[in-house]
C-alpha cells in the first residue's frame, strides 16, 4: 500500500507525499556515542519519498546488508512552501509533529564513509523512514520541550528531549530552506539522541511522544 500522511487518529492528511530532509549530529550524546566530531556546519541529507512507510502495525527491514539501526526522531510535517525562510515563516508553515525512525544500514554507511563516498543508500532505501501519525501543531504547546522515547522488546533504548537539540526546530528548518526548498507534504527529521542500535525481525517497538501519543509497532 502506498504511503499517505496520516493524523494520530488514522485519518488522511490532505497534503502530498514529498521528500524527507534530515539533520545529522543534532544531539551531543549521539555525537559522542558515534565517536564523531561536532562541526560548525549542519549535516543535512535527504531521503526520497519512497523511503516513507507507516510505522504501525509494522514495517520491514532489509536483509543481508548488515546491521539496521534505529534512530528515533521528532518529525515535522511541512504545510506551506519554505525557501530561504526566517523563523516566523517556518513556524507558520509547520502542519504538525510526529515521531519517525531514521533507519540506517550502519555497516553499509561505515564502509561508504571509509571510501569517502556519499552514504544515501544507507539512509534512503525503500522503507527507511517509518513514521507515525501526525498531531496538529495547535495541540503541541511547547515543541521545543518534548520528551520522546523508544522501547525495544520491553527494554528502554532511546530517551530524548527536544530541548537538547543543538539546533532547535525553527533554526534547523530555516537553515535547511537556504539550501533546499521545502514543499507542502515534505517531512523534516530533527536528529536522534543516544541509544541507536540494531533491530531484528520480530522485535516489538513502542514509541512515545510526551503525553501526546504512544504507538506500538513490530519489525517484520
Amino acid at each position: 500500500m502506498a504511503y499517505q500522511h496520516l493524523d494520530i487518529n488514522g485519518n488522511s492528511v490532505d497534503l502530498p507525499v514529498g521528500k524527507v530532509v534530515c539533520i545529522g549530529q543534532n544531539y551531543q550524546d549521539h555525537i559522542a556515542e558515534m565517536q564523531s566530531k561536532t562541526a560548525p556546519e549542519a549535516l543535512f541529507f535527504i531521503k526520497p519519498s519512497t523511503a516513507l512507510c507507516v510505522i504501525s502495525p509494522g514495517f520491514a527491514i532489509p536483509a543481508g546488508q548488515g546491521a539496521v539501526h534505529n534512530e528515533t526522531e521528532l518529525a515535522v510535517l511541512i504545510g506551506k512552501p519554505l525557501k530561504q525562510a526566517g523563523y516566523a515563516e517556518v513556524n507558520d508553515a509547520i502542519w504538525g509533529y510526529s515521531l519517525a525512525l531514521d533507519l540506517t544500514l550502519r555497516d553499509v554507511q561505515a564502509q561508504l564513509k571509509q571510501l569517502g563516498r556519499p552514504w544515501e543508500i544507507a539512509k534512503g532505501f525503500d522503507g527507511a523512514c517509518p513514521v507515525a501519525g501526525f498531531v496538529e501543531k495547535s495541540r503541541v504547546q511547547h515543541p521545543q520541550q518534548l520528551e520522546f522515547s523508544l522501547t525495544v522488546n520491553g527494554t528502554p533504548r532511546q530517551q530524548g528531549n527536544t530541548a537538547n537539540m543543538i539546533r532547535g526546530i525553527s533554526q534547523l528548518i530555516s537553515e535547511m530552506s537556504q539550501h533546499f526548498t521545502l514543499l507542502p507534504g515534505d517531512i523534516v527529521l530533527t536528529g536522534t539522541p543516544a541509544g541507536v542500535g540494531p533491530l531484528s525481525s520480530g522485535d516489538t517497538l513502542q514509541l512515545q511522544l510526551s503525553d501526546i501519543f504512544t504507538v506500538n509497532s513490530k519489525v517484520n
